[in-house]
């Protein structure tokens, strides 16, 4: 399993940006998905976006279309998530994750390594 640690959660008005990281750990080829999950207080955890590590071919959930962007550094190990256009309603802990093989899926128990997650709190 890789390693993962988040950064760059805070506090941002609705409307801003916040670019989040993920550094990895352990990776020892390129046949991994990467996403970022969320997860409210109160509520499940839910899929934002993946990326298939070796393809690049990225998916998001229909609440971010358009206003994130999941992408990789492969040179430094780094997965990131530009978030724009931030609305209050996505306030909430952001979690990387990662799986072994090409298979793309939104599923919280396909992903078996996680980060410990960042917090994100967008004000009105």
């Amino acid at each position: 399993q890789v390693q993962l640690v988040e950064s760059g959660g805070g506090l941002v008005q609705a409307g801003g940006s916040l670019r989040l990281s993920c550094a990895i750990s352990g990776r020892t080829s390129s046949n991994y998905v990467m996403a970022w999950f969320r997860q409210a207080l109160g509520k499940e955890r839910e899929f934002v976006a993946n990326i298939n590590w070796r393809a690049g071919n990225t998916n998001y959930g229909d609440s971010v279309k358009g206003r994130f962007t999941i992408s990789i550094d492969n040179a430094v190990n780094m997965v990131y998530l530009q978030m724009n256009s931030l609305k209050p309603e996505e306030t909430a802990v952001y979690y990387c994750a990662a799986r072994s093989g090409p298979v793309i899926t939104r599923l919280v128990r396909e992903y078996s390594s996680w980060g410990q997650g960042t917090q994100v709190t967008v004000s009105s």
